[in-house]
């Protein structure tokens, strides 16, 4: 009974390995193989009667049966399952497997075979390769595109400052030129010859605040961004200070609370801030209580920052194209203005990987929210 049990037993173990699909073998400790599966005969069209005994220097060239041997031994030596990837040879090249190898021992503890369990993993290596192929094509790309859009930058940059300087040089000229004839030949021209000339002086002065703008929303864009500790506070009232230096006969109520702080460039940030506190200014022109309030929130873990405004406010219809350069909502004859200050705020604020939005009602006033760092995939600013 006990032979009958043995030989069962082996007919299963024969069983259970020929109807997988790894490759599986047994070799002793001199190397010479003791047993093999179906799907070790299927690869290598050996029947398992030819192979018992040979060794992998009778069945494979020299350099894969070295590499074979030292798994082996490396597994006898250790004493534990080792893994280990090795190649052999097939009708369309080498194939790649992972193997995993470890010893087997007597009643005595001394190990008499190495049993291996070897997954093809052929297909698996060609695409990681062919990722790594298409990731390093990728960084030479990226490289190459990136050294382009440098150079494109620096000529634009360049381009920037050249218009601005070519185009500065004319509108001086303009500008002095109908001031001479204001100041000095005022008596040989009529009212509506100096009137005239000083709507020529007032365009020449928003060209030129035109460029300014311009080259603010150059900077904007590939100006390199410093994130660093930011006072908000601080800097929302130094930009009201100068506004209030600017028109003295204006009374404006104003509130900055303290704390207002973020991780931002603060050259840009400032920008950011000159432009929407002076739009609140500028809005509130016409109300006999002008009020202008800064704040902060915190949505969903973010801080979202505020300026507020009780002025002439907008229609939401026309608010998705506030951000877009030379749009405006108010006339020149109403409000002056060139439409790229919100333009550079949107610029700003997008390089920092935040949001900004724009409420407002006409004649209700206005609330621009905006954020300065990134959000999670999905978030949106409310």
């Amino acid at each position: 009974m006990g032979a009958q049990a043995v030989e069962v037993g082996h007919e299963q173990l024969m069983a259970l390995i020929d109807h997988t699909s790894a490759v599986i073998y047994m070799r002793d400790a001199d190397g010479r193989y003791l047993l093999v599966n179906r799907e070790y005969e299927r690869l290598f069209k050996l029947h398992r009667e030819e192979i018992v005994g040979l060794t992998d220097h009778d069945l494979f060239p020299g350099p894969i049966a070295d590499a074979f041997r030292a798994n082996d031994l490396q597994a006898f030596a250790r004493g534990v399952p080792v893994q280990v990837e090795e190649q052999a040879p097939s009708d369309d090249g080498l194939r790649t497997y992972i193997t995993v190898k470890f010893p087997l021992t007597d009643r005595r503890g001394r190990a008499y075979a190495v049993c291996g369990i070897s997954t093809d993993i052929t297909e698996r290596k060609l695409a990681e390769e062919e990722v790594r192929r298409l990731n390093d094509e990728l960084e030479i790309r990226v490289r190459q595109r990136t050294a382009e859009l440098e150079a494109s930058t620096r000529e634009l940059d360049a381009f920037a400052y050249s218009v601005s300087h070519d185009l500065r040089a004319p509108l001086r000229s303009l500008e002095g030129f109908s001031q001479v004839l204001l100041e000095d030949f005022s008596a040989d021209l009529g009212e509506e010859a100096q009137r005239y000339l000083g709507r020529i002086q007032a365009n020449v002065a928003r060209m030129a605040q035109m460029i300014d703008d311009l080259l603010h929303l150059s900077r904007a864009t590939r100006s390199q961004l410093r994130r660093e500790h930011t006072d908000l506070s601080g800097l929302a009232r130094e930009v009201l200070t100068e506004l209030a230096a600017q028109h003295p006969g204006r009374r404006v109520e104003t509130e900055v609370p303290d704390g207002l702080v973020a991780r931002a460039d603060p050259h840009l940030v400032r920008l950011v801030l000159q432009n929407l506190i002076g739009n609140a200014w500028k809005f509130t022109a016409h109300r006999d209580d002008p009020v202008i309030r800064l704040g902060v929130r915190r949505q969903d873990g973010i801080d979202v920052f505020s300026v507020e405004d009780n002025g002439a406010g907008f229609d939401m219809t026309y608010a998705h194209k506030m951000f877009d350069p030379f749009q405006r909502l108010h006339s020149a004859a109403e409000f002056e203005g060139t439409g790229i200050g919100l333009a550079i705020v949107a610029r700003i604020v997008t390089r920092h990987g935040g949001q900004i939005r724009a409420d407002g009602t006409p004649g209700g006033g206005a609330t621009f929210r905006f954020s300065l760092n990134p959000a999670p995939a999905g978030w949106e600013l409310r």
